[in-house]
């Protein structure tokens, strides 16, 4: 059972910063709050960093790994300790997830039975992937070749404020397993599970400096981590100007960036699909997490031919979506992450209608939960692909549903988009789906399914949604410097 009160008294006060393996107030002694986004209440304050504690923190991380009491540690007991970070995460999976919820907004079922699991899984599969990462050898008559994954150093890490805790695991187990130091900075609408990671690092033995989280404005904080010259890998997710920014800043040092950034993906319902498992899947691939990820199936693309029945089926199905409590375990759909979110997403409703695309089903903010940033589950409809909500990420619980005829037309449809990070094609024709998805400009394809993740294989976008790869072997590449050695026998 989770314990509200001994929680809250913890974790709900004074949020600090964490560098060199201690809890530090900000240089300035500046703080701001973070909000309850279900209640706009204040949740806690938290050490508002500036420049000058990035620099600190950057400089702790270089000092660490220049000492090698990480980079040169034996992969096996790197391995352990991250390990036991995985156990410690499981272990206290019911208070990360309660503080998840309450800074986030989300609903608390996602988070104590997805979230916080994946993160210590994020932890448990990189330890144990380092142990068995191949080396390839090549052997020639008078020399023998081989290629070393080398720790590159420090890792500044900039996470998103919509799934924080387990987006920060799966960048910082990879960095870590690798053996470099990392800097976190988790976004300042949600920063209160990224400190927390803190103190498990501690519990688990992870030397101090290894792990160093700051929180404060992106503008100062993450452009300093972005250009510091100490930093040797970026890795981003967030949206895709502020990545454009990050990246520009990183070119001054010539530093490697993976981005993470928007997406306006694709979900196309073919006339041949199960019908049932379709409408179940596009509900939930726009509507977890109050439709605040990046790889949301905001575009239902559905053929003619069942446009209709669909239609019927996907609204009679939004219906039945519970907006409430987040701390409920019976809540589908949770508050949004601020004030001023809900009335972006509200605005972006009303351009719609604007637009001539057709309400379904909510448009408005819950009207009997004022109290919070509430929106109704959304459908607009009758939508054309050229409209600002089919090209542009609303972030939050509206699909446009949108006709077409052919399998042609719904790759061009899905094409016409600067964004390239996910899609999804429902079909029983199997050789359809491999046909559409080989042919859907993105990063991330399902076929009858939706965000099921293998941790061995590539994640990443193409064109407005990011540049690189991670996951697997792609992580420990980009986090790796990759050299070459060739001995003469």
């Amino acid at each position: 059972m989770i314990n509200e009160k001994v929680i809250e008294e913890k974790y709900l006060k004074d949020a600090k910063l964490f560098i060199g393996g201690d809890y530090v107030d900000a240089l300035s002694g500046e703080t701001f709050n973070t909000i309850n986004p279900a209640t706009n209440e204040i949740l806690a304050s938290v050490a508002n960093g500036g420049q000058e504690d990035a620099k600190r923190a950057i400089e702790v991380a270089h000092k660490a790994f220049a000492s090698g009491v990480w980079s040169k540690m034996p992969v096996e007991e790197r391995s352990r300790i991250l390990c036991k970070m995985a156990d410690l995460i499981m272990k206290n999976v019911e208070k990360l997830a309660y503080v998840e919820t309450l800074d986030v907004g989300k609903p608390i079922r996602e988070s104590l039975e997805f979230d916080i699991p994946r993160a210590a899984a994020n932890f448990r599969f990189f330890a144990e992937m380092a142990k068995y990462m191949t080396h390839e050898h090549y052997d020639q008559s008078k020399h023998f070749s081989y290629v070393q994954y080398a720790p590159v150093g420090v890792t500044s890490l900039i996470i998103p404020w919509n799934l924080p805790f387990m987006q920060m695991t799966w960048k910082a187990s990879a960095a870590l397993a690798v053996g470099n130091t990392v800097v976190i900075k988790p976004a300042s609408y949600t920063p209160l599970s990224a400190i927390m990671l803190g103190e498990i690092a501690n519990e688990a033995g992870l030397p101090p400096g290894v792990l160093n989280i700051l929180t404060g404005p992106g503008g100062i904080v993450g452009t300093e981590m972005a250009t510091n010259p100490a930093v040797r890998r970026i890795s981003f997710v967030g949206e895709s100007n502020t990545g454009k920014t990050v990246m520009r800043n990183a070119a001054q040092n010539l530093i490697p960036v993976s981005l993470e950034l928007g997406g306006k993906s694709a979900n196309i319902v073919f006339e041949d699909a199960d019908l049932e498992e379709a409408v179940a899947g596009s509900i939930e691939a726009i509507y977890r997490n109050q439709g605040e990820i990046c790889l949301a199936g905001s575009r239902i693309l559905v053929q003619e031919s069942i446009y209709d029945q669909f239609l019927d089926k996907f609204v009679a199905a939004v219906k039945q979506i519970k907006v409430g409590n987040p701390l409920d375990m019976t809540t589908d759909m949770g508050a949004l992450v601020s004030k001023g979110h809900l009335k972006l997403v509200d605005e972006y409703v009303q351009i719609g209608l604007a637009e001539g695309a057709k309400l379904a089903y909510g448009g408005k903010a819950v009207a009997s939960l004022s109290e919070g940033n509430f929106y109704e589950p959304t459908v607009l409809y009758d939508v054309n692909n050229g409209m600002r909500v089919a090209q542009e990420e609303i972030f939050g619980p509206v699909p446009v549903i949108i006709p077409f005829k052919t399998e042609e037309e719904a790759i061009q449809i899905a094409n016409d988009s600067i964004y390239g990070l996910a899609g999804v094609v429902w079909t029983n024709d199997l050789r359809r789906g491999q046909r559409v998805t080989a042919q859907i400009h993105a990063g991330l394809l399902w076929v009858n399914c939706w965000y099921v993740r293998d941790l061995r294989t590539p994640f990443g976008g193409a064109k407005a949604s990011g540049i690189g790869r991670e996951g697997g072997r792609h992580s420990f590449e980009f986090y790796s410097e990759i050299k070459t050695i060739t001995v003469k026998k």
